[in-house]
């Protein structure tokens, strides 16, 4: 990975500084620790619709992600009929993709049931992939034990679109593992 000195004198990973919405996100939200139920559903509905497709896009589309998939509460989301999975289709402010959008469906109707009288435990068995210790790596990998033990795992309860690739963009945008390169002001402010 590289760095590029920002107009503002910080210096960041060279993907956060292509696009003022890369910029934000690099700078306010890849690599924080992210915690809850309800946040890590959304991430993880979130990546499996990146799958293919660049991160810019779907950062783009969030504020339609979160309106059409009622803020990804799991009730709401696990409720969806399959009327409305089919108007989705003809959403051109996401990403009208039917097995994804039936996956995030049937995903949250998964997560729900995991969490019913056990708040926490998407969160907390998600969390449980996550290195301890992990040392900042040179070269950033696609995939890793953990994130193939994540998907083997989600993979088990029924997820879908829960690769382990996916799941790797996961831990790294959910803070699980800290892949800013080293001489950027966010690895800076954490340890390695």
């Amino acid at each position: 990975m590289t760095v590029v000195m920002g107009d503002d004198g910080l210096a960041r990973c060279s993907w956060g500084s292509s696009d003022e919405e890369y910029r934000r996100y690099h700078d306010e939200e890849w690599g924080v620790p992210l915690h809850g139920d309800r946040p890590l559903f959304e991430k993880l509905s979130l990546e499996g619709f990146q799958a293919g497709l660049s991160w810019i896009t779907i950062l783009r589309r969030r504020p339609a992600f979160r309106e059409v998939f009622h803020g990804f509460e799991l009730e709401r989301v696990a409720a969806m009929t399959a009327a409305e999975a089919e108007a989705l289709m003809d959403d051109a402010r996401i990403i009208r993709n039917r097995a994804k959008i039936e996956a995030t469906i049937s995903n949250a109707r998964i997560a729900l049931e995991l969490t019913a009288g056990s708040p926490g435990a998407l969160d907390e068995l998600m969390w449980s992939f996550a290195p301890v210790d992990r040392p900042r790596p040179m070269e950033i990998p696609a995939v890793t034990a953990e994130s193939t033990a994540m998907s083997t795992a989600l993979r088990r309860l029924g997820f879908r679109f829960v690769g382990p690739t996916t799941m790797y963009a996961l831990m790294q945008s959910a803070g699980m593992v800290d892949d800013h390169d080293p001489q950027c002001f966010r690895a800076a402010s954490t340890s390695s």
